[in-house]
Formats: structure tokens, sequence, C-alpha cells
């Protein structure tokens, strides 16, 4: 039965922004025509990657066969290589709502943070606090961690709610104190899908001074990043879960950046965001990033800026896809043997589900989906602290997320398969 989903118009802050139809977006998505088991691939990975659209592929090879050098020199190539990482930073500062001085690159966040981290603790000494939380995955937790054995300085880390998956505020506002240093907290939960408020957390950081590090690599996918609303000193994403490749990206306060004590080879360059790149930098990854960005700009038509295209590309995008994931839950809650964590659909939250089939392993249920088409993922997904306090460390859950090509009948598909073997 069809919803009608794939031309109606999302609301979006009171107006309707015209939004490419789910039958084009998916056009653009070579991987949707792979086949599995007789049946058309419904990906359901998301949160841990997503599908990527050909025209960042399409930028990515044009730069290696057309384009490709190092950076500096004296020749076409190299300054077309130039001109093509400062047009990525430009598009990805309208990603952040920042200057494209204030983005940096790297491997990925994981690798980012612990760079920022190490910058940062040069800094720190005995005593000094640094705020973790446990709805973080743990690239936003083991970077600070190695501060205290190479510092000598304290981690407070924040509760989760089990029961609702989300942020205990209160013991929040009992972890910071005047020795607080950074406080790292993440945008939206990779694993419950939780959107936590980081503008209300930082205020309470910067009221003692400390650092504001936003994990925002989850968020990035479903809702515009806004550090300028946020007011956060660092944040960091990485491309491949916004539709682009294996490459992060931070975000840094200008000031900030070029005042870190940052790990560097002496004849580097010294400025801001350069200062942040180590090495021979991932030129066809820095393209791909960009082109994922403008992708999603392109699914809002008008002739808006990029930035008014972005925030109305996602916002829309999420509106359109608030009814299916709707469906799932309500779904996936009435089965009598299957138990689904995170807060409800009407909560601020990410259309990303996690769940456990009473008696069967986590990693047999994603198995079994496969054999029907259905990618989905199990595990702790990096963010073992959560799993733990779940009670479901020893199996792990399922997770299965909406992406921006997510169908009707892909989600029927899914619900059938779990229904299947929750009856088994």
């Amino acid at each position: 039965m069809s919803t009608g989903l794939s031309t109606a118009r999302a609301t979006v802050d009171g107006k309707e922004p015209a939004l490419l139809s789910e039958g084009e977006v998916r056009s653009h998505f070579p991987a949707l025509d792979r086949m599995h088991a007789g049946e058309r691939v419904a990906y359901f990975d998301g949160p841990g990657g997503t599908q990527v659209p050909r025209a960042v592929g399409e930028a990515m090879t044009s730069y290696l066969y057309e384009h490709n050098a190092n950076t500096y020199w004296e020749y076409p190539s190299s300054a077309e290589t130039d001109a093509a990482i400062l047009a990525s930073r430009e598009t990805l500062a309208d990603f952040f709502n920042a200057t494209a001085e204030e983005i940096a690159f790297g491997a990925n966040m994981t690798t980012l943070t612990f760079h920022l981290a190490r910058a940062i603790g040069r800094r720190l000494s005995a005593g000094d606090e640094i705020v973790v939380t446990e709805l973080d995955h743990h690239a936003n937790i083991a970077p600070w961690t190695a501060l205290a054995r190479e510092r000598n300085i304290s981690i407070r880390s924040v509760r989760m709610i089990p029961e609702t998956g989300q942020l205990d505020w209160d013991h929040l506002e009992q972890q910071i104190t005047p020795r607080t240093r950074v406080l790292a907290i993440g945008a939206a939960s990779n694993a419950l899908g939780t959107i936590t408020d980081v503008r209300r957390a930082g205020e309470l950081a910067h009221a003692v001074g400390a650092l504001v590090f936003v994990d925002a690599v989850h968020y990035a996918a479903h809702s515009p990043v806004d550090v300028k609303l946020w007011n956060c000193d660092f944040a960091a994403c990485s491309a491949y879960k916004f539709y682009g490749p294996h490459i992060g990206i931070l975000y840094g306060k200008r000031d900030r950046l070029a005042d870190l004590d940052v790990p560097k080879l002496d004849p580097a360059p010294d400025n801001a965001p350069d200062r942040m790149e180590t090495g021979t930098q991932n030129h066809e990854g820095i393209v791909g990033a960009g082109a994922a960005v403008d992708w999603i700009a392109s699914v809002s038509a008008g002739k808006d800026n990029r930035r008014a295209r972005i925030v109305s590309a996602l916002q829309g995008l999420h509106a359109r896809s608030q009814p299916l994931f709707a469906n799932l839950w309500e779904a996936l809650s009435a089965l009598p043997r299957l138990h689904v964590f995170g807060p409800p659909p009407n909560a601020p939250r990410t259309h990303t589900v996690s769940f456990v089939v009473d008696g069967v392993p986590a990693v047999e249920v994603v198995r079994s989906l496969a054999k029907r088409g259905i990618f989905a993922t199990h595990g702790d997904f990096y963010a073992t602290t959560i799993i733990e306090r779940l009670g479901q460390a020893e199996n792990g859950v399922v997770r299965a997320g909406l992406a921006c090509y997510t169908t009707e009948d892909e989600l029927n598909r899914l619900i059938a398969g779990i229904e299947e073997i929750a009856s088994r």
C-alpha cells in the first residue's frame, strides 16, 4: 500500500520546500540496483555508512584522472588541486554553518579527535577534568581517557537513562565543575538515535570556562549541523555517514585552531586550518566530501544559497521519512518477543532503531535478514557503554536506519522479516 511519500511535499518550519521525489533521489544511487538472494537489496545499514550518489564517485574520479597533484606548486594540476580543496572547504563550511578557515580534513572523526585531544592535552595538568557521556561512541571517549593516563587528569562520565535512552541532565550538571576543561558530547547517539541538546550542555560547560567538543557523526546525516547555534568550540563528523567517501571533517573556531598546541612538522604550514592537517591529505576524498554536500543541497530545489538548501533538504528528508519510522517503531514495539531501545518517534531523535529478539542472537537476526536481501547491522557499534547499560553486552543489538533512499516497500520487507524471525 502506498502512502504517496514519493510525491509528497515535506513541511519544514511551516513551509513546503520542493524536494526531489523519492524516485528521483533513488535514481542517483547505483548501489540500489544490487541484487542479493533474488531480491533487490534494501540498505538499512546507513548508520554505519550510507550508499553514495553517482555524482560523488564522478567527482572523485574526475579529480584523480584530470587534476591529480600535490599542493602549492607552480603548475596547473597543482593549482587545480589547491582550488578543489578550497572549494570543498567552502562547501563543508556551509554544511557546518562556519567559514572555510574553520574546516580541516583528516582520515576520519576518530583520528581527528585523537589529534585534537592530544593538542588540547598538552596544556592540561594534574587535577584538570574532562566530562564525557555514556551516550557517546567511544571515538568521543577513548581520546579523552587516553589523556587521563598521559596527563594525570580526571574523567567524569555523565549517565544515560537506559529506560529512555536519553542523557541524565541532573547528573550532567553535577559532573561539570570549576575544574572542567573539556566537555566532549555527542549530538546524536549512533546506537539509539537519541538527539541531545548540545547547545544547552555547552552553555553549562562554557559557564566554567571549559571547551566544548561535539561529535556530530551520526547527527550530520539527519539534521543540519549548526556550529553557530551550538556555539561549540570544535565539532567533527565523517562524510561516509552522509553519502560521501571515507574521510573526516573537523570544525574549530578559528581562534581555537590557531591557539592549539598541535603536533605538527616544523616546516608545515602554521596557519589555520592547515596546521591541523598532518601530511599529504586524501585529496580525492576531500573532493568527494564536497560533492556529497553539494548533492544534499541539490535535493532541495530553489534559488536559495547553498546553506539554505542544505538545511531545507535535510529537514525535508527527515519530515518525509518520519511516517515510515513511526510505522517501523509501532510494528516492532507490537512484537511480543522483541525489545526496542531508545526514545520514541515523537522525541528528538534520528530515524535509527536498535532492538533485540528474545532467544535469537543479534548476529543471527541480521544473517536471516540478509537472506531476504535486507542489509542491517549488529553489535555494539563502538557505543560499548550504551550496550552494556542496556544489558546486551554479550550479543549486542540489531540496528536499522532509514536513509534518504529508503522506501515504504523496503520498510515493509524489513518488518516482515523481523516478524518471521520473532515468530520462530
